[in-house]
């Protein structure tokens, strides 16, 4: 389960990351990351989170297997935060393949398209 402090919930966080972040396709899922954005809403001076959410629509496919795919990219993506610099915000877009994908499928291009974004892969 990813933590709650991990969890993009607010629609401008979502925003932000979309809008302003940069972006990287797979056959299964699109992966948005803006990097090192601090939090403007976080108390304090503690160090910024970095944060994941999830938009997984209905031409996916019924609410049961919408709900599996995002179980799965939850549990893919807690392991993979602490590759991400501090205070990114990272959406993962599940496409309509993602439905009738596995767990290994979801994870290789997850893996990739993080890396692509994270500067280790070409175009």
């Amino acid at each position: 389960m990813l933590p709650t402090e991990n969890r993009l919930r607010r629609r401008e966080d979502f925003a932000t990351a979309v809008r302003r972040g940069r972006r990287a396709g797979r056959p299964l899922l699109v992966v948005h990351l803006r990097s090192g954005s601090p939090d403007p809403h976080a108390p304090g001076e503690s160090a910024p989170q970095t944060c994941a959410g999830f938009v997984v629509s209905k031409a996916v496919g019924g609410a049961v297997v919408r709900n599996r795919v995002k179980r799965r990219l939850r549990h893919l993506i807690r392991d993979r935060l602490a590759e991400l610099p501090p205070g990114s915000l990272v959406v993962v877009r599940a496409l309509p393949g993602a439905g009738d994908a596995d767990h290994a499928q979801l994870a290789r291009d997850l893996d990739a398209a993080l890396q692509r974004l994270l500067g280790g892969g070409a175009r």
